[in-house]
């Protein structure tokens, strides 16, 4: 495995270590095939589960109110039993509504201006990026970040787990589509997951 390739790993695993220390080991997700809503090509599974429900929610992110403000997390567990390392880099990840809406993910780094009524881009005094008034956001919490899936390389053998999210309520009858996952060695693309959602 060349350095370039070593690189990303090694600091992925760090950043990964680092939010399970803060985590404190309170949410563990299972292994892609121990859920329903799963599909396998090529030796890849991919299984997906919307955190609908407040309880469910309640597991994974405590007391932030995620669905109050329209944000629907979708956990997303990939399982790589293939001999190929797979790049994520390029994943795109979108929420099929039973209607055929297609929605795209919201980067976990977006989700806290949702809850705000702040623009990302407004400006203080001096020009300074500020986030808000007095008041504390209500989705500025450390597990949106420290619990979105960020891996950029997946190793053969490996799995990695972590949630995506949506601008969206969930409803009966949607599918998860993910596309642009590719085998490192070749650079071949992976055929698209079209997940179906428990409701």
């Amino acid at each position: 495995m060349s350095l370039s390739v070593k690189l990303p790993i090694l600091l992925l695993a760090a950043s990964a270590a680092f939010a399970a220390d803060k985590d404190n080991g309170r949410f563990k997700p299972g292994p892609a095939n121990s859920y329903p809503a799963r599909q396998t090509i090529e030796q890849v599974t991919i299984a997906a589960v919307p955190y609908h429900a407040p309880d469910l929610a309640r597991e994974a992110f405590g007391k932030l109110k995620l669905l109050e403000y329209g944000v629907l997390p979708i956990l997303v567990v990939i399982q790589n039993d293939s001999n190929q390392a797979l790049r994520l880099e390029w994943m795109r990840v979108e929420y099929l509504s039973g209607g055929g809406k297609r929605i795209e993910a919201t980067p976990a780094s977006d989700v806290r201006y949702i809850g705000s009524g702040q623009k990302r881009f407004e400006t203080g005094a001096g020009g300074r990026p500020r986030l808000g008034g007095g008041r504390k956001n209500p989705l500025d919490a450390w597990e949106i970040e420290g619990r979105a899936l960020v891996v950029k390389m997946l190793p053969a053998g490996e799995k990695a787990n972590g949630f995506f999210y949506f601008q969206a309520a969930h409803r009966e009858g949607a599918q998860l589509y993910i596309s642009g996952i590719q085998q490192a060695g070749t650079g071949k693309d992976l055929f698209y997951f079209e997940i179906p959602l428990e409701r």
